[in-house]
């Protein structure tokens, strides 16, 4: 069904699991036509009833278009004529096709945008394309014109090249055309022309690839004798549609055409003749995807057109009664395959009359025959196209006849000499071909016959799938025996017949024996299902290990949840059958005989096996056991519910593991015919779902991988319904097992149920359908009795190869037999037949509960010679004894399970041929000779005196290694047999599995009771010790010493984990940005003078050397992320429609760009240089893992990385590499600057200097830069290192965000960079602490930090320019000048006045200028001096915002207090000051539109007044305590929010240490004037004065600064993914206007960007890249629309992030294949904005790789 993008949305009804795959392919929307969807579906727009009065067009409208079109279109077909050549046999012309099709590409889009016109257009189109008279008139190329002759003659030798006629020359054919109502087929020449091999077939479409590695497997093809002409060759063409499409098919469907011809469906007439039309083309269209070599995109468009053909249930029936839809369609898929047949080599090889298909053809390898197939299982998916299959029995044998063509195909050989020399891939086409071609048609037809009334259609299948059985038997010779060493999984005829049957007894009550064939043929059907399980084994146990992992491919593949269901459960549903119908000791004797393990059933010590190795001996019988209780426990095809299956395939995949909802609905093995069954996402799937798991919603981990929302089993769905069979047969890898096994351990553990290691649990069984109940024979049978005795007993003797799990199915085994046990007792004789069988002697009935307590005293075996059985008898007087006082109770028992098998076999064999009256046949191979023909063998009589029940209790005391342990429970309590279901021997190990056998057996019996009583009182005495043998010993002492080094294994192992889990505590925090532990890079010992550092590489300690300098590992990024602060608190939105845009205009980057080009504009350009700061955007961020290692050691490190081969994430050319220890991303090494902590706790001495001395030194230093330590004129290797990290921080970033200088290159741009990568770090790690200090404590960084080495760093390099003293702000901060300085400049660009600086650059400036390492003292009088000026600034801010009325009241008020002592520390006199000062200049003149705009509404109170002041300080107050916090370690105290401005101005020395806390706080208290207050604001005020002369406008903008920025956020998304997906999806490049391929958002600034897209190029980098580094200077993160995915970019790296949409079951739908609804996720998004806050892309994410710009 396919609807458009408005139907779907606009649908009333839609169920929340629904799913939309959407296709870019064009199509026609079904909303409306009820024949294709429910009603209940339609939109609101379609659900209005077309009323009759809609107003007919005008004729007189139409007519221009009824005369032009049909030579428009036969001008068109020309085109298509003239252009088409026949491709030459070597070169393909698909160049000249697709330049035709691009010339007439305008005219295709002009047809295509007629349909689009609507229903009036299309009717005129339909009237044209399907007018006989008009084409006949226009392209018979009858009349004089010579080019339409040419055109016909092209036409016609078009048609013969593909193969066709033309009805003309029919007469050479001698073939009628076919009658409508006549069925095409030649049934009865099908049936035979599979015996019959024609000769080797070369034509020209057939040996394209015949070559290829074939070999000596010849191509087979059948005798063409039948072929049907009419079908397949013959093609008439009788209007353009016809033509049309011809052509179409000819030029393997252009998307253009295939859009035209389905965009006119929606008119009805059209749709009816086009079907037809497809229909009659269809061979045509089969050799044509033959020989295509774009078959994939072939067929989709195929399947594009024919989906929307076929879905319609009333038009498949029209065109299957009037065009024999059906007889096309399987004698189409017939001939298809007939061109790949080979000789089948299973069996018998030479005489073999049987063909299957090859999987190495081209055909089955890329799926070519998928579109025919998919338009099958699409037709029979309708009922009355079914039913018309289901009756035709011409068409079934057909069909059977095609099935038979997959039967045996694919045979696997076992190697057994050398390993297979090329591992052949085509299992898989093998597997894929039996599931589309066979497998789902055959689920098609079964959702037809559920009911009693559909008894006809499955008596047919039934019949005709035997027939096609017994014609395969024939032509491979099978007699008996299956060829040895020979496997094929695929036995489509066999599954066939065993789906049909259980469809029969299930749904429509056919009694099952009215459809099996005789025991003769039960026994054939059985051998090959049955070979496969065997073969299973084997390959599990290594035995086909020659033949390469593919064999191991083929056995999962076999078991797989979308093959499983049409593999191995009909396999074992037939087995199952024959099993209830064939003799139960025949089938228990031929199990063991198939898994090769008679020969280890015996009870002598050792043995002999002809045909096993003892390394695989352990591993088959555990396989055969394994089988046989999976056989007897499987109920799903023999009376389960589909719920109940449900509920059963569900608990097994929950115990493997939790699931997520989608892999549970791909993992449970479902109809795989979507009209069938269980519909995935169905009410009783969620229902079941939820009735056995629990939900768990997806978390995150700190290593930053995203967990998908996951379901785990409920307690009591561990407690009551945990099945390990159904676990072991749904498992495709072994260890699932084990995973179930220990997730079950755990549970009980957890739970107090059981400590110990627990066995698998017993699961009562859902009862057997009355027609199954023979399978319960197998229980009862002796065979399986002896069996298990002789296992019992080899289990209690410590014999060889003998596990726990050969115990575990044992005891299974016994337990079933138990629960399936007739309940009377009194026939247990009967089944004794006669004296003639060998082994009646064993035990007297075949009642398993009464044959548990028969004793059997000797057994004679047959062992070799070194046997010590055969020692222990050596006395012939003995043995003889022994003998003679046996006769009375007959002689010692003898078994021979292949014996036993052959005669079973002759008896019904016999019994057949007396009345068939046959010759008995001949048996066919030696190969399986009976134990016991080998010469060395000897015979020896073992004393047992054992029953079943002995052995049990025995093994009781074994397992639990006590003497006596076994207690009967009911002499204690007899309420213990009234009531058995003991909650206490549901769970447990071996031990409480026998207790609970013992039990059942007393249960039964009242005889078993006694005896049990009885062996339990014979004081039992100890078991004798084994003399051991050198050879046994020497086993032994291996079997020790493979112990003990298992237990150190794992005692290395568990030392190895904890030690690592130490380090990953200790040293790697990477992952997990918040709660570190701190872990300083210095050691702290009070008595060493010097930081001592440790390298990762050499492992050496020792301080960092001028010679021999440390660094740190560090990654420098750039960054945009300040850049993206905001004024304001309200999140930007993603647009989701045209009016929504964003504007970066409001942005911190924005911001300070206009603020740096209006200072450019009027003031000099080296002062706007250190006026301001910039790395807003394109800010160099450096972090740290917090390792260190030797500068030296580091580069031999590179070294080894540049020539190392293995591919890694990252680029070593760019310096890229990972730390040695935590495997951190990193590109650089800062070096670390030799120190004494000695000297540090110097520095930190507070002195009593005044302030005014302070402020002297302060300029002193500055102007000295000799005074720095490392003396810059010799070089050492500290300072070359300092300069090369240096290059490298500049080369972080791109030119265009260092350089702001109006001339390029100048001293003062590179002076401004290097100070505002200070500036950039510590305002992002001010972000990461949540924009404030309130949080207090060490840096959140922790061990993370690298602000110290970076300023040493910094510093250096800032010292090389020294600033001319006159131009040093220090000196206008500190000092008053003479007023007659100023007048000399004017011609010049007069300097940035002091109040415009930014406070927080220079105190920068003024700390790096300063010799390393700072004085604490001289740090806090640069602050106290820059806080006066901030002060200064905040207060003239003030004045601008408020309104004239409120500036002449606060100066009036100010003024008064003027003269008071603390009248400098009073804000409101400073403030009056400021305004009478600023009122001197124009600076509040211009009252108009543009004040308004500033002045605040808000009526200003002290309290805001305060608080504005405050606000605008804060800011700086964070950085400086931060740099105070990393300068000199000190601690950060932790505060309210409400007091974080006193708290850090006192952490700052700003407070005096005498100040008492009031009440209102007031900020000015913190002042400390350096020279008198008013005369330098005086000063400050008249720089502005003169500015604001000329420009009042601007020098008013550039006094409110705004300092107020909030947390960068990325975009806020919308609730659901299908609005980004309906906007974005359409959304057209503003580049080349073209809808892109693959549209992506950026999720930081909502541009719209094309990934990949060529059109958006320039000068190389695609479009994402190039906006990744125009946006986050060089980081992008975007969201793909087409997939929901976000990707981010990192430099020249990029990664898959994940995705933040995930469905209602919390998982992602990558590339929306599922089609889900999606919603976000916030706690991903939220992580995602962490990461992206915090730099950590490249920690947390691990698979990265180049995007060579092509992004």
């Amino acid at each position: 069904m396919s609807l458009c993008a408005e139907c779907f949305t606009r649908a009333t009804t839609r169920d929340t699991t629904s799913t939309c795959s959407r296709s870019q392919a064009g199509g026609a929307c079904d909303c409306g036509d009820s024949n294709v969807m429910r009603e209940s579906g339609f939109c609101r727009r379609h659900q209005i009833k077309s009323s009759s009065n809609i107003p007919c067009v005008p004729k007189d409208l139409l007519m221009m278009s009824e005369f032009v079109l049909p030579r428009f279109i036969f001008c068109l077909i020309q085109y298509l004529r003239e252009g088409y050549n026949e491709p030459a046999a070597d070169v393909p012309s698909e160049k000249d096709l697709s330049k035709v099709l691009q010339l007439l590409e305008p005219q295709i889009s002009f047809l295509e945008d007629l349909t689009k016109m609507g229903g009036a257009m299309r009717s005129v189109l339909t009237q044209v394309l399907t007018n006989q008279q008009n084409y006949k008139d226009l392209t018979s190329g009858l009349g004089e014109n010579t080019c339409a002759k040419k055109s016909h003659e092209k036409y016609l030798i078009a048609l013969k090249s593909s193969g066709l006629t033309y009805p003309e020359d029919k007469l050479v054919y001698g073939i009628q055309e076919p009658s409508a109502g006549t069925s095409t087929l030649a049934v009865q020449g099908f049936a035979g022309a599979t015996g019959t091999l024609g000769q080797l077939d070369s034509s020209d479409e057939e040996d394209q690839d015949g070559s290829q590695g074939l070999g000596k497997r010849k191509r087979v093809k059948l005798s063409s004798s039948t072929k049907d002409q009419s079908i397949m060759d013959v093609l008439k063409h009788k209007s353009f549609l016809e033509e049309l499409l011809f052509w179409t098919i000819k030029y393997e469907f252009p998307q253009k055409m295939v859009t035209f011809l389905l965009n006119m469906l929606p008119d009805q007439e059209y749709k009816v003749a086009f079907t037809k039309t497809f229909v009659q083309h269809y061979a045509f269209i089969m050799k044509t995807l033959k020989k295509s070599h774009e078959s994939d995109t072939m067929s989709n468009r195929i399947v594009h057109i024919s989906v929307q053909l076929f879905s319609n249930e009333e038009l498949a029936r029209q065109v299957t009664e009037e065009c024999q839809l059906l007889d096309i369609m399987v004698t189409v898929l017939l001939y298809m395959m007939e061109s790949c047949l080979i000789k089948s080599e299973l069996q018998d090889e030479e005489n073999s009359l049987h063909v299957v298909v090859n999987c190495g053809e081209a055909l089955l390898k890329n799926n070519t025959y998928w579109p025919l197939v998919s338009d099958f299982i699409n037709i029979l998916s309708h009922q009355s196209v079914a039913k018309k299959f289901l009756e035709d029995h011409g068409l079934l044998v057909t069909w059977m006849n095609f099935v038979s063509f997959f039967q045996g195909m694919n045979l696997n050989k076992r190697e057994l000499n050398e390993h297979v020399e090329f591992e052949s891939q085509t299992y898989y086409a093998a597997f894929a071909a039996e599931l589309e071609a066979c497998a789902q048609p055959m689920w098609g037809l079964l959702s037809h016959c559920k009911v009693r009334e559909t008894q006809e259609y499955t008596r047919n299948v039934v019949r005709y799938c035997l027939e096609a059985l017994q014609d395969w038997f024939d032509a491979i010779n099978f007699v008996d025996e299956p060829a040895p060493n020979q496997v094929t999984f695929h036995l489509p005829l066999h599954r066939y017949y065993a789906m049909f049957l259980s469809k029969a007894v299930k749904c429509q009550e056919l009694d099952l024996d009215s459809v099996l064939p005789d025991q003769e043929m039960l026994m054939k059907l059985m051998i090959h299902p049955l070979q496969i399980q065997a073969s299973l084994a084997e390959i599990h146990s290594n035995m086909w290990v020659r033949n390469g992992l593919q064999i191991k491919g083929q056995a999962m593949t076999y078991v797989q949840s979308h093959f499983c269901n049409s593999m191995i459960d009909p396999d074992i549903y037939l087995l199952q059958v024959c099993a209830s119908r064939l003799d139960p000791d025949y089938f228990i004797s031929s199990v063991f005989e198939r898994f090769k393990v008679v020969d280890l059933l015996t009870m002598a010590s050792q043995h002999q096996n002809t045909v096993l190795d003892a390394e695989h001996e352990r591993s088959m019988l555990e396989g055969a056991l394994t089988f046989l209780v999976i056989l007897l426990s499987l109920r799903l095809h023999l009376g389960m519910s589909d719920d109940e299956i449900l509920r059963a395939e569900m608990v097994a995949q929950l115990c493997m593991n939790d699931r997520t909802h989608s892999s549970l609905l791909d993992l449970i093995p479902e109809n795989p015919n979507p009209k069938s069954g269980i519909i995935p996402g169905s009410y009783s799937f969620e229902s079941v779902l939820s009735a056995v798991a629990d939900f768990k919603a997806p978390v995150f981990e700190p290593g930053g991988s995203m967990q998908q929302g996951m379901y785990t089993p409920k307690a009591e769905v561990w407690d009551q319904e945990f099945d390990p069979v159904m676990v072991i047969l749904r498992t495709v890898y072994r260890r699932d097992v084990q995973s179930a096994m220990d997730r079950y351990t755990a549970f009980l553990k957890q739970n107090g149920k059981f400590p110990g290691n627990p066995w698998p649990p017993y699961k009562k069984r859902t009862p057997l359908h009355p027609s199954y109940k023979g399978l319960m024979r197998l229980l009862h049978c002796k065979t399986l009795h002896i069996v298990l005795f002789t296992l019992l007993y080899k289990i209690l003797m410590d014999h060889q190869n003998l596990s726990e799990h050969v115990l575990c199915m044992v005891l299974y085994l016994i337990e079933l037999g138990l629960e399936n046990s007739a309940d009377e007792e009194s026939d247990e004789e009967a089944s004794v037949c006669g004296p003639e069988r060998c082994h009646d002697s064993w035990f007297p009935g075949s009642n398993l509960v009464a044959n548990m307590r028969h004793f059997i005293n000797y057994v004679r075996v047959r062992v070799p010679e070194t046997a010590p059985e055969v020692k222990r008898d050596s006395p012939a007087s003995t043995s003889s004894d022994s003998l003679g006082s046996l006769q009375n109770s007959g002689t010692a028992q003898v078994f021979s399970l292949v014996a036993e098998r052959r005669k079973k076999f002759q008896e019904i064999i016999n019994r057949s041929s007396n009345e068939a009256n046959q010759v008995v046949r001949p048996k066919t191979s030696s190969k399986w000779s009976a134990p016991g023909s080998a010469p060395q063998l000897t015979t020896a009589i073992l004393e047992i005196k054992e029953s079943i029940l002995s052995l049990l209790i025995k093994l009781h005391h074994k397992l639990s290694g006590k003497q006596n342990s076994y207690y009967p429970p009911w002499l204690d309590d007899i309420e213990i047999l009234i009531q058995p279901e003991i909650p206490k021997y549901s769970h447990g190990d071996g031990i409480t599995a026998v207790e609970r056998i013992l039990l059942k057996a007393a249960l039964q019996s009242r005889m078993n009771k006694r005896i049990i009583e009885e062996i339990c009182r014979k004081v039992t005495p100890p078991v004798p010790p084994r003399k051991v043998t050198a050879a046994e010993k020497k086993t032994l002492d291996k079997e020790e010493r493979r112990q003990k080094a298992r237990e150190r294994q794992q005692k290395l192992l568990a030392e190895f984990a904890s030690r690592q889990k130490s380090f990953m505590e200790t040293a790697m925090d990477v992952d997990s940005p918040e709660n570190d532990i701190p872990m300083e890079i210095t050691t702290a010992e009070p008595q060493v003078s010097e930081a001592v550092y440790d390298c990762v590489i050499c492992g050496q300690s020792g301080p960092s050397s001028e010679d021999r300098p440390t660094g740190l590992v560090v990654l420098l990024q750039a960054s945009s992320v300040l850049g993206q602060c905001r004024d304001n608190t309200e999140p930007k939105k993603l647009p989701i429609t045209e009016e929504e845009q964003i504007y970066p205009w409001d942005t911190c980057a924005a911001v300070h760009d206009v603020r740096l080009s209006l200072l450019q504009r009027y003031f000099k350009d080296s002062s706007c240089l250190l006026a301001v700061s910039i790395g807003w955007e394109g800010g160099v961020y450096v972090q740290t893992c917090g390792h260190t290692l030797h500068i030296d050691c580091h580069k031999s490190y590179m070294e080894s990385l540049r020539n190392d081969q293995v591919l890694q994430g990252f680029s070593v050319d760019k310096g890229e590499f990972t730390c040695p220890l935590c495997r951190q991303f990193a590109n650089s090494v800062l070096p670390c600057y030799p120190g004494s902590n000695m000297e540090n706790n110097l520095w930190h001495r507070p002195s009593n200097k005044s302030l005014q001395d302070l402020i002297k030194e302060v300029e002193e230093l500055q102007g000295r830069p000799g005074a720095f330590p490392v003396s810059i004129s010799s070089e050492t290797n500290l300072s070359k290192e300092m300069e090369s990290v240096m290059k490298d921080i500049k080369n972080t970033t791109q030119k265009k965000y260092r350089d702001y200088s109006k001339t390029p290159g100048s001293p003062d741009n590179d002076f401004l960079f290097m100070y505002s990568v200070a500036r950039t770090n510590l305002e992002l790690e001010l972000i990461h602490r949540g924009g404030n200090l309130c949080s207090g404590g060490a840096s959140t960084a922790g061990k993370r930090s690298c602000l110290n080495q970076l300023f040493h760093v910094l510093a250096l390099h800032m010292r090389l320019y020294s600033i001319d003293s006159e131009f040093n702000p220090w000196r206008k901060l500190t000092q008053l000048e003479e007023m007659n300085s100023q007048l000399g400049n004017e011609e010049q660009q007069p300097e940035v006045p002091i109040l415009y600086h930014d406070v927080t650059s220079l105190l920068l400036i003024q700390i790096l200028m300063m010799p390393q390492p700072l004085r604490k003292d001289h740090f806090t009088c640069i602050v106290k001096v820059l806080f006066a000026l901030l002060y200064t600034q905040a207060l003239a801010a003030l004045s601008v915002k408020c309104n004239e009325e409120d500036r002449s009241a606060w100066k009036h008020t100010g003024a008064l207090k003027k003269n008071t002592c603390d009248a400098e520390k009073s804000y409101k006199v400073l403030l009056s000051f400021v305004i009478s000062e600023l009122s001197k200049g124009k600076l509040y003149h211009e009252e108009g539109a543009q004040e308004c705009a500033m002045v605040s509404p808000i009526a200003w109170s002290s309290e805001s007044m305060e608080k504005y002041l405050q606000d605008f300080c804060l800011p700086f107050l964070r950085i400086t305590s931060l740099l105070q916090h990393h300068l000199f370690g000190e601690d950060l105290p932790s505060c309210q929010e409400e007091e974080e401005f006193s708290v850090l101005s006192s952490c700052l020395g700003l407070l005096p240490t005498f100040y008492q806390t009031e009440h209102p706080f007031i900020s000015a208290s913190c002042l400390d004037w350096p020279v008198p207050a008013f005369d330098i604001i005086a000063q400050w005020c008249s720089e502005i004065n003169s500015f604001t002369e000329r420009h009042a406008e601007q020098g008013k903008a550039l006094l409110i600064q705004e300092s107020r920025w909030k947390l960068p956020h990325l975009l806020q998304l919308p609730e659901n993914y299908n609005t980004i997906f309906q906007y974005y999806h359409r959304k057209t490049c503003s580049v080349c206007t073209k809808v892109p391929k693959d549209p992506a958002v950026c999720l930081v600034c909502g541009t719209f960007v094309c990934l990949k897209g060529l059109c958006c190029k320039q000068q190389s980098y695609c479009e994402c890249v190039l906006h990744s580094q125009n946006c986050g200077a060089g980081t992008g993160i975007f969201l793909l629309v087409n997939a929901s995915v976000i990707i981010i970019i990192r430099g020249h790296r990029f990664c898959l992030w994940g995705s933040v949409y995930l469905d209602a079951h919390g998982e992602e739908d990558r590339d929306l294949r599922r089609g889900k609804p999606l919603y976000i996720c916030k706690e991903r998004y939220k992580v995602l904005e962490q990461q992206w806050i915090s730099h950590t892309f490249d920690h947390i994410n691990k698979r990265w790789g180049p995007h060579y710009n092509g992004l």
